[in-house]
């Protein structure tokens, strides 16, 4: 998808002045902020969008660039200094680089002081935890009906001395006095066009507008440590072998008071001794015996929940296939169910007595016993076409 005219984002015309581009800018990103919209992707994209355009449109070098060159200017079609397409950029970069455009007076009253330090993203907490990737076998049964499984997991949990601050006391935390707590500095600097204002994450306290004179003893100031977790996994019938499932906060404890990671939960499906699974349906191989073929039976299979009884036909032949209604897995987050197939194989025995030999002598000269033309129109189907017959029987 191609990339709209920055100007055509902010709505001004090209000649537009850098105020009357700050003021377009700012009624965008109001429009479409993550705090007005939450959870909708589209205004997200949108306020990304804006902010890339102001970007390049405030800043004198870049927008002579962009003027000239077009999208071209941002070498090999790359975002403005942001390494991506709108989906790429970081809000945090947003929010620290353009805050000031909204001006304090208006996150103060509209975010209710959600955003300190002018909108520029403020104060944050420690530092996000890392996500926590685990491997989960499970049996057909369980894939079949869902479980629950209790797990045990060695990862970063918070710091129960410091209750996650990562101070001695509360004494010992203080507000940085580079950034007077609100985790940013900005800096004015003169150019030929006036004074430029920047703002950057405060490096005294890195963002979190705090620092600890003491640190906790338990954990060294991180606000956590390494321990064990005992974890309750509901994981949701249906699920694959290779599937992947997230459990939100339940990662890696973060720094300092910060979010923790979310748990990655990869699936492993165990092989069954019998049974082998062929998408929502399982397929079992059952041998019979000649006589049994011949005369016919009743068998038990197993399934993936126990056992079933079914009837074999007199004259059934090798390959014709049977079909358990429903005895297969279900869909994930559906409630369409696979079937079980059953495939009859006639086992020929290896090993005859003499007996056995001379009942067959006399027995295979016997018309009923020489392949006919049910045999040569068998010969042509296909695995799929039995399984066709198997559905329409």
């Amino acid at each position: 998808m191609a990339k709209r005219d920055y100007y055509e984002v902010l709505g001004v015309a090209k000649g537009a002045s850098a105020d009357e581009i700050k003021k377009a800018y700012r009624k965008v990103a109001m429009q479409y902020h993550p705090d007005r919209n939450p959870g909708d992707k589209e205004s997200e994209e949108k306020f990304k969008e804006a902010a890339e355009a102001y970007d390049y449109l405030s800043n004198p070098d870049k927008k002579a660039q962009y003027d000239r060159f077009g999208h071209a200017a941002q070498g090999g079609g790359g975002r403005g200094g942001y390494g991506g397409g709108p989906g790429g950029m970081n809000m945090d970069d947003i929010f620290s680089n353009f805050g000031d455009v909204f001006g304090d007076d208006m996150f103060g009253s509209f975010f209710g002081g959600g955003r300190q330090g002018g909108g520029g993203g403020g104060r944050r907490q420690g530092t996000r935890g890392a996500n926590l990737r685990i491997k989960l076998k499970m049996d057909f049964g369980e894939i079949a009906n869902g479980a629950n499984k209790k797990i045990k997991v060695k990862k970063h949990v918070g710091c129960t001395t410091c209750s996650g601050s990562g101070a001695k006391d509360k004494g010992s935390i203080q507000t940085c006095s580079g950034c007077g707590g609100s985790g940013q500095v900005r800096r004015v600097t003169n150019t030929f066009l006036g004074q430029m204002q920047t703002v950057t994450t405060c490096p005294s306290c890195n963002g979190e507008g705090s620092t600890i004179t003491q640190k906790c003893g338990s954990c060294k100031g991180e606000g956590r440590v390494y321990g064990e977790e005992t974890l309750s996994l509901d994981i949701p019938a249906g699920v694959q072998d290779g599937m992947q499932l997230s459990m939100s906060g339940k990662g890696n404890a973060g720094e300092r008071g910060g979010p923790a990671g979310d748990l990655l939960i990869l699936i492993e499906e165990e092989k069954h001794e019998e049974l082998i699974r062929r998408d929502l349906d399982v397929i079992y191989l059952l041998h019979v015996s000649f006589p049994d073929a011949v005369l016919g039976t009743n068998v038990e299979v197993p399934t993936i929940d126990g056992k079933a009884k079914i009837k074999i036909p007199a004259g059934t032949q090798s390959g014709k296939i049977f079909r358990l209604k429903g005895k297969g897995f279900p869909a994930f987050q559906s409630y369409e169910k696979g079937d079980e197939l059953v495939e009859v194989n006639v086992w020929s025995p290896t090993n005859l007595s003499h007996e056995e030999k001379d009942m067959l002598e006399k027995l295979k000269n016997s018309p009923n016993f020489k392949p006919g033309a049910e045999a040569r129109e068998d010969r042509e189907k296909s695995f799929f076409d039995k399984i066709k017959d198997a559905f329409t029987s």
